[in-house]
């Protein structure tokens, strides 16, 4: 294991059934929690009704990286810091008529699930507790400086263009008459 500060946690999905004929059930991310030793590491189902499922995926490792705290100081900076969580559903089998929803990641950084949702993932956001975000402020805290701002040039140092986008000049000389001379 890396000597990157981490925290392991296990992720718990929700099935529903909805009245909707193209589409009977919907996966939603229902929590993430700590992982404990009693979770196993396999998936398995925790709950089932004729409504709904719940299933525990546990072994994930979220690892906070210095290069990241940017990401994390976005999230501490929201009204509410979150666990952000990519999930993909299985494939349908003979097995498994219907597919299961599998998260494949867990992390407290904006930068990951930006990216993740850049690349049409499936992202869903839950609170993060105290505990998780007092960690998260301390690492932000001892790893981001916030880029300085660059000073902007004043429009008198653009470029001019006509209306047409072409270079234009101005000329500071004075214009002369048809008549007048040069001399």
């Amino acid at each position: 294991m890396s000597s990157r500060p981490h925290t392991d946690v296990a992720v718990l999905m929700r099935c529903e059934r909805i009245d909707n004929r193209w589409q009977p059930w919907r996966w939603s991310l229902a929590d993430v929690v700590p992982q404990e030793p009693a979770f196993g590491t396999a998936p398995r189902l925790l709950r089932q009704d004729e409504r709904e499922e719940h299933w525990l995926f546990p072994g994930f490792t979220v690892e906070l990286f210095r290069d990241d705290a940017e990401g994390y100081h976005l999230n501490l900076s929201s009204p509410a810091p979150c666990w952000f969580v990519l999930w993909r559903l299985d494939e349908v089998t003979e097995a498994q008529p219907r597919p299961l929803a599998r998260p494949v990641a867990v992390s407290l950084s904006y930068h990951d699930a930006g990216r993740w949702l850049d690349a049409q993932e499936s992202v869903e956001q839950v609170p993060a507790p105290p505990p998780v975000c007092a960690a998260l402020r301390d690492f932000v805290e001892a790893h981001y400086a916030p880029e300085p701002r660059r000073r902007q040039r004043p429009d008198s140092f653009r470029s001019l263009q006509d209306r047409f986008g072409s270079p234009a000049s101005v000329s500071t000389q004075k214009r002369r008459g048809p008549g007048e001379g040069r001399g």
